[in-house]
């Protein structure tokens, strides 16, 4: 054979067989946490993922989805910035997925809002003197005294605290001499039962173990007094196991069918420990009851339908001959939307592909304008740094009390608005306690 054409077709099985990656396959995948469950094995990543709810990992060990691109949910959000007076807390989102997720809003990944945990900061207050002495705590030889003091000297403010103790501890002594009471030492340990295991039936002997006086000794002048209760302790050998018997594997099963009906699945084998059982504490067989190994299927797993974006609303028609234009009267529009992506018999899209509402039509109509409400504040942007700012606006809205609703959003067309005699407004604040970049 021509030694080109030799390196021609090696060349390309070795493309062929390189160009579908090795993974870690997963069975599962979580859009809440970003995190792969389940491993079944190492397989190409394009049978991996033949199934769109599966997961794997590859060289960087980072888990990602079989499944289309999908934002997660945001976030719970974050403790405040600063434990006291004005921060800022954020929440975050994360893109998994193959491909680029919809961002229609432009919400991003973070959104930053202020915070205030607490309205004040604490202070520390100041103690006042120590008191006196208190008695010394015995009658005889050594105790104790305490004096104390109180965090007033000024009091703390906002949850403050002073620095230090409120008592104070010493030593102190009485020349009385006290007499000493005898106290019973550990007991020492059992002695030794004759054997170590026992047959079913066979009557137990006795162990015993014994105490001293001497934890203290008593005193003879001024005499105290002497242990109460007995030095031996006796009792019958208890708890002795029986004799133990070790367990044995018993043969390993049939593999299982399948696990799944499409892409990569699992078969298992198992075995019982019982050949012998395990008996009166013997040692239970080492080693695993159940073993896994991987499988494949030719089937291609059902990817289901998902909804696109809303269209647009369509223009305001009148529902009859009557023209609405400029009028008080309700129309109709409608929006639309598609149900994409679905192969393999996979679901199609619950919901409807259209939805009909009613409207008013205003284009080109001339109208009076008046001031709209204040928008909410905006979330703080950037989210990092010292120049973080939040906004809201009013703007010059057309007058529609005329109209049976205050909704703007049922209005369709660009009216001509009379805004002469108010101009829009903006308002900017800083956002305080930013983390910084």
């Amino acid at each position: 054979m021509n030694l080109n054409l030799l390196w021609i077709l090696l060349l390309g099985i070795y493309v062929q067989q390189s160009a579908s990656q090795m993974v870690q396959c997963f069975s599962a995948f979580s859009i809440s946490t970003g995190k792969c469950a389940d491993l079944l094995g190492e397989v190409e990543k394009d049978f991996c993922c033949v199934n769109p709810s599966y997961g794997f990992t590859g060289a960087d060990g980072v888990c990602k989805s079989c499944g289309r691109a999908a934002w997660s949910e945001w976030s719970s959000w974050s403790e405040c910035s600063v434990s006291c007076t004005e921060g800022v807390t954020q929440r975050r989102r994360f893109c998994y997925g193959i491909g680029n997720c919809l961002d229609p809003e432009d919400w991003g990944t973070i959104q930053t809002k202020p915070c205030v945990k607490k309205d004040c900061c604490p202070e520390d207050g100041g103690w006042s003197k120590w008191g006196n002495w208190q008695p010394c705590s015995v009658t005889c030889q050594k105790g104790q005294k305490k004096r104390q003091r109180v965090c007033s000297n000024p009091a703390p403010k906002c949850g403050g605290s002073c620095s230090g103790e409120a008592q104070e501890i010493d030593s102190c002594s009485v020349d009385t001499i006290c007499p000493t009471h005898g106290a019973w030492s550990n007991w020492g340990n059992w002695g030794p039962c004759p054997v170590t295991c026992i047959e079913e039936g066979r009557r137990t002997q006795k162990e015993i173990r014994t105490r001293t006086c001497t934890n203290p000794s008593p005193s003879t002048v001024p005499p105290g007094r002497f242990c109460e209760g007995s030095e031996k302790d006796t009792r019958p050998c208890s708890g002795l196991p029986f004799c133990p018997v070790d367990g044995s594997w018993g043969s390993w099963s049939g593999s299982s069918p399948c696990s799944v009906t499409c892409g990569v699945g699992r078969q298992m084998q198992s075995r019982t420990c019982d050949s012998p059982s395990p008996k009166h504490g013997g040692k239970p067989c080492h080693g695993e009851e159940q073993k896994f190994d991987l499988c494949r299927t030719l089937a291609k797993c059902p990817i289901h339908g998902m909804w696109t974006e809303w269209s647009e609303w369509s223009n305001c028609k009148s529902p009859s001959t009557r023209k609405i234009t400029c009028r008080t009267r309700e129309g109709t529009r409608r929006k639309l939307r598609d149900c994409v992506g679905t192969e393999h018999e996979g679901k199609l899209c619950d919901g409807e592909i259209v939805e009909h509402g009613s409207c008013y039509d205003i284009d080109e109509c001339d109208m009076k304008g008046i001031l709209s409400e204040w928008s909410e504040w905006s979330y703080c942007k950037p989210d990092c740094g010292q120049d973080s700012k939040q906004t809201r606006s009013r703007k010059c809205v057309p007058d529609i009390s005329e109209y049976q609703s205050d909704d703007y959003s049922l209005f369709y067309g660009k009216p001509v608005i009379n805004c002469e005699k108010v101009k829009d407004e903006t308002e900017t604040r800083l956002c305080k306690n930013v983390p910084q970049c």
